[in-house]
């Protein structure tokens, strides 16, 4: 009777596990029937455990823990069927809800513990639902009930605490192994090697390695492929290449892992070169038993190559991998895609994919985001717009990250009106936002010295659930410091570490009821990171407040906040700026020890700092140091060496550089020809300088401050024809001229008697409609005098008082301080300088007064330009940004 009514029990509750209400009822039902019943309703607790974990409904699954521990009759199988019930929850993701039966189950079979495999289970599951205190809880428990743990026990037991940081804890638990009967196996070495290597102990990996060896467990490619990828992430390619070798001595061949191991490092710390030397010798050297790259090791090449900027090399082998047959992966599309979008290659990304939708290979939500966010970085919101209905008609639906990137995109472009209409899209098409979606309104708010406005933000985010988080402090501290009160940014970042976000309180009233640290366990958790003092330190770096700044990174060493090579290269710029080599050098050894690679950024402070103290020859180590680790110098880099030589009268040298930049396809730019024009012209050699100024007019374009440089070298020099023909060039294009001392060239022409040449000139600024200085006419109408040109000399004071009445100045006011100090005797808006100048004859004035005259005007005085208050332009009209 019991038996079959277990039966009906259970297929009643198979027919209604959809409806978990109605099984329930059904299952207490039988359950609090007559007692003859009750041992057949044991066999259906899987059945409805399963039922109730499914809906969630873990306050019914005591209910079935009293029943079991209440059953007297059949305790043994109450025990088995406690143990299935514990194991459902906890394998369903739910130990939280399991530990509470676990710990009935012990209180209630105290002799009667669970077997280890069932405690292995547990602590598996407490280890990927990151519980560790359940797993302290379990050890004790298996202990204290003299169940023997197994060597598998203890692999669990190291594991999770490797994982959970606490390596000491772990080596510990590993020496007592044998004090329990448990040897360790390979797993259990492996476990503990990968523990050192994940928190940068390399070093008590290998000592753990040596410890392997010695008692004879056989070690494999697994183990040493950890250990080789560590030293290669912490720059000790040296060590990487010893492991290697040593894996041949002990008969285990390094794989294709191996070589990835190290292909991924090298490019993670930019060393290119280095990784791609390993590459070829795989592609290549297979009488050596090298493996052959596979997709992965391709993917990271390519990889490797976009972010060192090296694009023809990426280009190779793209094509490379198409020929082989190897470029079929979503993934290297995506990886082609974000190197493309990252060097500023967004025109090919449509072409790319093209061609992903003529083979077949998405594009997915990951290969549209990727460019997206690429045309929308680089302002091009209108591409990026057209992209996402392409990509709605191809089926792929926007995601919360599609509108994430439009959004900051419009923000960055302070258009708050397109990013509120962006947002309210994203809402109707079901993309709710999300904290980072929040924190991206937040940092434009910010930006613009919104400040009300964000706090109303900020005041949303907390109303609607959003957790304010570390990346929000962080917002609300940079802005703080481009404000300037860097002091209040230290006072919160202080606070953070006890009050977590509640420190954004210090701001003042309205903050302080943002975060409850009572309620809000997110609040505890949002502790000041890397970001946090990379701001601090690079403001009080930016103000000269070095000491300050390394007090602060003292600080986050002590709380375990470690920097990188960004943080690094913050200080290395700022004391090779202030002139402190011997600073930025050790600065720069501690970088290296800590592992943290030399950069493009790094080699470029360090130049420019070398070049400041004139250290040439050390500046062409580190260029020879770069190329070798291949790290590619870029424009900076030349410009930074070239300064320097032509600082020191050497720019038949800096020639050279230029030269090497335009073999490498590395486009010069003004400022790489400036140096070398003036240094040129400074010592009056123009030839070279006029093959210069060649090559940048057709590189750069006629630029102003091309033709300006060399019009005042030669003008310096005396090469006053050469000077006019430059100078008619650059007014005959246009060009501005506020930084070309034309004023000199029309007194040194008037001077040497090319009165004519002087005139031609002023006429052609006044038909190319230039306004200039008034005092250029002088010398002019002086000579044209003279020469009694009575009538011409007449026109042009006339055409100078026409300027004047008008109001005219030069169109650009001069950049170049000795510019300005050459041409300021001459200042148009000065007519009392004019009129009393006594650089010549009073022939200049007498016609001025005749013209005068004629004219029927007053004093000379009152053809100056009526005075301006500007304070009466600030009558509230004008916005505050």
């Amino acid at each position: 009777m019991g038996e079959e009514a277990g039966k009906k029990l259970r297929k009643a509750l198979l027919k209604n596990s959809g409806n978990p209400t109605l099984a329930w009822q059904i299952f207490t039902r039988i359950a609090s029937s007559n007692p003859p019943h009750r041992t057949s309703i044991l066999s259906s607790i899987p059945h409805i455990t399963r039922i109730l974990v499914r809906a969630k409904m873990f306050t019914q699954t005591h209910y079935l823990t009293n029943l079991l521990v209440n059953n007297q009759s059949c305790s043994s199988s109450s025990f088995t069927y406690l143990l299935t019930l514990i194991r459902i929850i906890a394998n369903a993701g739910h130990l939280d809800q399991a530990i509470p039966h676990f710990r009935a189950l012990r209180n209630h079979f105290r002799d009667k513990p669970p077997s280890i495999s069932y405690y292995n289970m547990l602590i598996q599951c407490s280890i990927r639902q990151n519980n560790p205190d359940f797993v302290s809880f379990l050890y004790q428990d298996l202990i204290l009930a003299g169940v023997k743990p197994e060597t598998y026990t203890f692999n669990l037991f190291i594991g999770g605490l490797c994982d959970s940081g606490r390596l000491e804890d772990a080596r510990n638990l590993f020496d007592k192994m044998s004090e329990k009967g448990c040897l360790p196996n390979e797993f259990t070495f492996g476990l503990l090697i990968r523990g050192y290597c994940q928190n940068g102990l390399v070093d008590k990996g290998v000592e753990i390695l040596d410890v392997m060896e010695n008692l004879g467990v056989a070690t494999n490619v697994v183990v040493f492929n950890t250990l080789v990828s560590r030293f290669c992430k912490d720059g000790k390619t040296d060590e990487a290449e010893k492991l290697v070798e040593r894996m041949r001595l002990v008969g285990i061949n390094p794989n294709v892992v191996t070589f990835n191991s190290r292909i991924s490092a090298l490019c993670s710390a930019g060393k290119i070169l280095e990784a791609s030397r390993i590459f070829r010798d795989m592609q290549i050297d297979k009488e050596l038993g090298l493996p052959q790259p596979n997709n992965v090791t391709y993917n990271l090449m390519l990889q490797g190559f976009y972010t060192q900027g090296m694009l023809q090399e990426a280009s190779a082998l793209v094509d490379s991998m198409k020929i082989n047959g190897v470029f079929t992966q979503l993934q290297s599309y995506n990886i082609w895609l974000l190197g493309l979008v990252r060097n500023g290659k967004l025109l090919e990304t449509q072409s790319v994919l093209n061609e992903m939708v003529d083979k077949c290979i998405g594009p997915n939500i990951v290969s549209y985001n990727i460019v997206i966010d690429g045309l929308c970085k680089n302002g091009m919101l209108a591409d990026a717009r057209t992209v996402m209905g392409v990509m709605k008609s191809s089926g792929v639906p926007p995601d919360t990250v599609t509108y994430s990137s439009l959004l900051h995109g419009y923000c960055k472009k302070d258009k708050a009106g397109e990013a509120t209409k962006i947002l309210h899209e994203m809402i109707k098409s079901g993309c709710f936002p999300n904290t980072y979606t929040c924190n991206i309104l937040l940092h434009s708010l910010w930006g613009q010295g919104k400040i009300s406005e964000a706090e109303k933000l900020l005041q949303k985010m907390n109303e609607r659930g959003y957790s304010v988080d570390t990346v929000t402090c962080n917002i609300v501290i940079e802005g703080l410091c481009k404000s300037g009160k860097v002091d209040k940014a230290i006072e919160i970042v202080d606070g953070m570490w006890t009050n977590g976000s509640a420190a954004l309180g210090e701001l003042g009233n309205l903050y302080i009821g943002l975060v409850d640290d009572d309620n809000n366990t997110d609040a505890v958790k949002c502790m000041p990171d890397l970001v946090t003092y990379s701001i601090l330190i690079n403001t009080l770096c930016k103000d000269g407040r070095l000491d300050e700044a390394k007090k602060k990174f003292i600080e986050m060493m002590k709380k375990k906040v470690y920097p990188d090579s960004l943080l690094y290269n913050i200080f290395i710029h700022s004391f090779c700026k202030a002139g402190k080599l011997s600073s930025a050098f050790r600065v720069l050894k501690d970088m290296e020890e800590k592992g943290c690679g030399k950069n493009l950024v790094t080699y470029n402070s360090l130049i420019r700092g070398l070049g400041r103290k004139g250290q040439i020859f050390e500046m062409y180590g580190l260029m020879d140091e770069m190329k070798e680790r291949g790290v590619s110098p870029n424009v900076e880099t030349y410009n930074n060496l070239i300064s320097c030589l032509c600082d020191n009268e050497r720019a038949e040298d800096a020639i050279n550089l230029l030269d090497e930049m335009l073999l490498k396809a590395l486009s010069p730019n003004i400022s790489s020809f400036k140096y070398l024009i003036s240094a040129f012209c400074k010592v009056g050699e123009f030839v070279p300088a006029r093959e210069v100024f060649s090559i940048s007019l057709s590189i750069c374009g006629h630029k102003e401050i091309l033709y300006s440089l060399l019009f005042n070298g030669l003008l310096a020099r005396e090469e006053v024809l050469e000077a006019r023909e430059l100078f008619e060039a650059a007014v005959d294009r246009s060009l501005e001229i506020g930084n070309f001392l034309y004023k000199d060239l029309i007194d040194r022409l008037c001077k040497e008697e090319f009165i004519d040449l002087a005139s031609d000139i002023l006429k052609k600024m006044m038909s190319k409609g230039y306004t200039f200085d008034h005092a250029s006419f002088l010398p002019v109408i002086d000579g044209l005098s003279k020469r009694g040109k009575k009538e011409e000399a007449d026109e042009l004071a006339e055409r100078m008082l026409e300027m004047a009445s008008e109001g005219k100045v030069m169109n650009k006011v001069c950049g170049d301080a000795r510019v300005y100090e050459k041409s300021k005797k001459y200042r148009g808006s000065d007519w009392k300088t004019i009129v009393h100048r006594d650089d010549g004859s009073g022939t200049a004035l007498r016609t001025l007064r005749r013209v005068q005259k004629g004219w029927g005007q007053g004093s000379i005085s009152s053809f100056q330009p009526p005075k301006s208050d500007y304070l009466d332009d600030w009558d509230g009209n004008f916005p505050l940004h």
